[in-house]
Formats: C-alpha cells, structure tokens, sequence
C-alpha cells in the first residue's frame, strides 16, 4: 500500500488481511508492505506519491495502521534523512516490522546510522529518484556501496538498464540484492491512458507505464514472471542467482522457512523452457 489517506489505510488494510485470512491467499500473501506514508515529501524522491498525505515519522501513526491490519504489516519503506526516521525504524523493527529505505533524499551517514537502527534494505534502488541528480553528492552510490543494506531492484527493463544492473550486481553481490516487480493496478491491462493515483497515466504497446504530467514512471506493469524473464535475459547472471534474488533472498529477508514445493515457476528465454524449482 503506497502513500495513502488515513482512512484509506484503515479501509484497505482491513480489507487485505481479512481477505488473506479467509481465502486461499495466506499461503501466498505473507503481510502488508507500507509504501509510505514516512518519506521524503520532495519532488523527485516522493514519485508518483501524494504529497498531501506523506506523514513525518509517527510511531502513534504506526501503531494504529498495525492495528488496523491486525499485525499484518510485515514490511515498511521510510525515508532514512527525515527527522526521527531512526526512532521510528527501531519502533518499526521492534514489532517484527522489516524496514526499508526508499524516497529518499539520504547520503552515506543517513544509511549507516538507520542501518545501525535496524534497518535491512533499500526500497528501488536506482529509483525513487529525480530524473536530474548531481554526479557525486546523491543518494545512488552511497545506497550501492553499503553493505548493510539489500537491495530491492525493479527488474522490469524499464526501471533499470542491463548495465546498472550488472554493476549493482557486481557491487553487492546476489545475496545481497532481491527482486521485486512493483507491479501497478493497470499491470495486466491493454496498452492504453489510465487514470492512476488520480493522474494520467500510460501504458505503452512495450509495458513501459508512465506519468507524462510528472515524467516518471509509475510503477510497473509486469508481474515477477516477466521480471525474472528480464533477469535471465541478462548475460551476468545464472539461473540459479535469479532463483535467489526473486525466491530465497526475499523470504529469508522475512523470515520465512523455505518450502521447495512452493517454487515452480516457468519462464522462458530465447525460446527455451526453464522450470525452476
């Protein structure tokens, strides 16, 4: 759930953990994410998020969206340069909460010190950013370099070229890197203008989705077959690094036993069938 109104919150995750806990999806739903509301309220690093609703960091605010969810939030994006990010992070942390950093305008100290609070990963990285950013002071080397920190990188195509890719690869290794989607509520759709968080939004024939008004991206449209198919069509990387980046890294980052019988999922490359089990 991004960034959203505080009714907003309670509807929706009343909604989602009573639809996991009564249907077939608890088996495949294992918490809530906040995309928000704790980030940077700066054009550029809040995305396609609403100004209006960013949140300055509220354990008080925290606690009554866990509540609301019946201790189904198992995953936060906060922004780690905003004041009291730090308190919030251990607040999160000691509720079972994984925290990541993510909107951000943050350099080298602002990730040490949530990293020293309790923090594990970086929400997007190479994303979440102005299309402009200084060459040097920004907040991209700092969040490759740290060792630290995960990495969650939208393996889309669009999000990230092959060649960043590969040097986020190369810099934090694949334990150290997992895959997301970041999927939107148009993924899935025909190529079109949608209206998307309240502005217009496009769906290109390629899957690129985009805010023209905004000139970002606006989340994706493919689910996580077509981003490990974008994986495996990169020549750096194996199979088997791509089974960890989009199967075991993510539920060791939430500390869920690995069920080999849960994973089979088939993606193609060049033609070729690849069960990976």
């Amino acid at each position: 759930i991004i960034t959203s109104s505080e009714a907003v919150y309670k509807r929706n995750t009343e909604l989602i953990a009573k639809a996991v806990e009564t249907t077939f999806l608890k088996k495949h739903i294992p918490g809530i994410h906040l995309e928000g509301p704790f980030i940077s309220p700066e054009d550029g690093f809040r995305g396609v998020h609403h100004k209006e609703w960013v949140h300055k960091p509220d354990a008080e605010y925290l606690q009554r969206i866990i509540d609301w969810s019946g201790n189904f939030i198992r995953f936060i994006t906060i922004a780690s340069e905003v004041q009291g990010a730090d308190t919030l992070c251990r607040y999160a942390a000691s509720k079972g909460i994984v925290v990541s950093l993510g909107h951000q305008n943050s350099r080298k100290d602002d990730l040490a010190r949530l990293a020293a609070a309790g923090a594990k990963c970086i929400t997007h990285m190479g994303n979440g950013i102005p299309q402009m950013i200084h060459r040097y002071e920004n907040t991209l080397w700092p969040a490759m370099l740290n060792r630290d920190l995960t990495g969650l990188v939208i393996t889309d195509g669009f999000h990230l070229s092959k060649e960043l890719l590969e040097i986020m690869y190369r810099l934090k290794g694949v334990d150290k890197l997992i895959a997301t989607s970041d999927i939107s509520p148009v993924g899935g759709l025909a190529p079109g203008t949608y209206q998307l968080l309240g502005v217009e939004s496009v769906l290109e024939e390629s899957g690129k989705l985009h805010c023209p008004q905004t000139n970002s991206l606006a989340g994706s449209s493919f689910p996580m077959i077509r981003c490990a198919n974008f994986l495996l069509s990169c020549d750096f990387i194996s199979l088997q690094d791509v089974e960890k980046m989009i199967y075991y890294n993510p539920l060791k980052m939430l500390n869920i036993p690995v069920d080999k019988t849960n994973w089979q999922a088939l993606v193609t490359l060049e033609g070729k069938k690849y069960i990976c089990k």
